[in-house]
């Protein structure tokens, strides 16, 4: 339980970090940011396996790029109705889809290691 909390803390604290090196990207306080990362954990849990299986030819043909495009979208939903998390378009969402995996992944690999 303690370490789901810590890797809730840490995407909070990435997406803090996305906000300050996009300028198309916005979040307005840490409360913001730690709601904007529970509803991201839950979308990438719960739809984004969905949607991936959904559009699997269109992801093989493109030989896995399509899933950007995936992460981005769905960046861009939860930008879209969490208050205090703005995203300012879809190549935004898809960009900051990019920045948060890797500061995300970045953190989780300095603290549990």
């Amino acid at each position: 339980m303690a370490k789901l909390l810590l890797v809730w803390l840490v995407n909070a604290i990435a997406l803090l970090a996305v906000a300050y090196l996009m300028p198309s990207i916005s979040v307005s306080s840490f409360s913001s940011a730690l709601v904007a990362a529970l509803v991201l954990g839950l979308m990438n849990a719960i739809i984004r396996p969905v949607l991936l299986l959904l559009t699997l030819p269109v992801t093989l043909l493109t030989l896995g790029l399509f899933i950007f495009i995936i992460n981005g979208l769905l960046f861009w939903l939860v930008g879209s109705f969490i208050e205090g998390f703005v995203v300012g378009g879809f190549w935004a969402g898809v960009l900051g889809a990019i920045v948060y995996s890797v500061i995300s992944w970045a953190l989780s690999a300095l603290i549990f290691r």
